[in-house]
């Protein structure tokens, strides 16, 4: 979707926007990598990223200028107080199933409750040092605490196996197949393998507070940024009501965080965890370092 939205700002301003995008495998952290390596030359000038938890923390290590755009409708919780980042349209992270293998009836409703021995051979979870996932885990550690957290991520090895999904789309993908019965992944992929017609469906279990994790997209201005006044042209276009109307109904059908249009379009948001998203940012390196020990061999 992100070739139709830019497409659509190089009509609408008659300005030419060089896009660059992560592969599948590395969301975010590639992209994310190559800003911190052109920190003193910076190529780039905005970042766009379908997640927001790198993109704190890139504000936090002085990577992001302060570019406050005028986003109307976005409530104040989706802008960096500091005006470094502004966030929209969101996804949710869910636990798919195929149809045809599981009964609804028959799955997890908690988070902590994939780990369990009876998924062992049938569960995908994909790499959790980048993506969305990443964050997910991040979510675990702030939710749950660290003994907790540990606990989970040592039983979850055992139920995995040696096998992360390369991604999650990877992870949809193969569930739909057939070959895994269940998976942690976001609504994006799910709708992608259900426009496929594949027995493919999901559900949005409890982070342990009542809810799901929904992560927003986001987008920040380069500290340095070579064209900082057409960066600010593309950031205002991101932020508008049009593009979260665009994205609510492109196929990924990200959740608008604007209330006005989530009554025009009549979506309905999942129960979302209480943690904010700061916290989950701060949890961020100190979970992959406890998940990457025990599951990326």
């Amino acid at each position: 979707f992100a070739r139709e939205v830019i497409a659509s700002f190089e009509k609408q301003s008659g300005i030419r926007v060089a896009l660059k995008i992560d592969s599948e495998a590395g969301k975010t952290t590639g992209l994310v990598r190559r800003i911190e390596a052109e920190r003193s030359r910076p190529q780039a000038d905005v970042f766009w990223s379908s997640e927001l938890f790198n993109t704190i923390k890139m504000g936090q290590q002085g990577l992001l200028a302060e570019y406050r755009p005028a986003a109307e409708g976005i409530p104040d919780r989706y802008k960096d107080p500091a005006g470094r980042w502004t966030a929209f349209g969101s996804r949710a992270r869910v636990l798919a199933f195929n149809t045809s293998k599981v009964k609804p009836e028959e799955l997890p409703t908690r988070w902590r409750d994939i780990a369990d021995s009876r998924w062992a051979g049938v569960l995908g979870v994909a790499d959790p040092r980048f993506g969305t996932t990443r964050g997910h885990f991040a979510a675990f550690l702030a939710a749950w605490g660290e003994p907790a957290y540990v606990e989970f991520v040592d039983q979850l090895s055992k139920t995995l196996g040696d096998k992360l999904q390369d991604g999650n789309a990877t992870a949809a993908r193969v569930v739909g197949r057939g070959e895994l019965h269940i998976c942690a992944t976001d609504t994006d992929d799910v709708y992608v393998r259900q426009n496929a017609k594949e027995p493919i469906d999901m559900v949005y279990p409890d982070m342990g507070d009542g809810g799901t994790l929904l992560i927003p997209n986001s987008v920040a201005m380069i500290a340095d940024a070579p064209h900082p006044d057409a960066a600010k042209k593309l950031i205002d276009f991101l932020t508008s009501e049009q593009t979260e109307r665009m994205l609510a109904r492109s196929d990924s059908r990200n959740y608008p965080v604007r209330e006005s249009l989530r009554k025009e379009l009549n979506v309905t948001l999942p129960p979302e965890t209480k943690l904010t998203f700061d916290q989950i940012a701060d949890a961020m390196d100190k979970a992959i370092e406890l998940a990457g020990a025990k599951l990326v061999k």
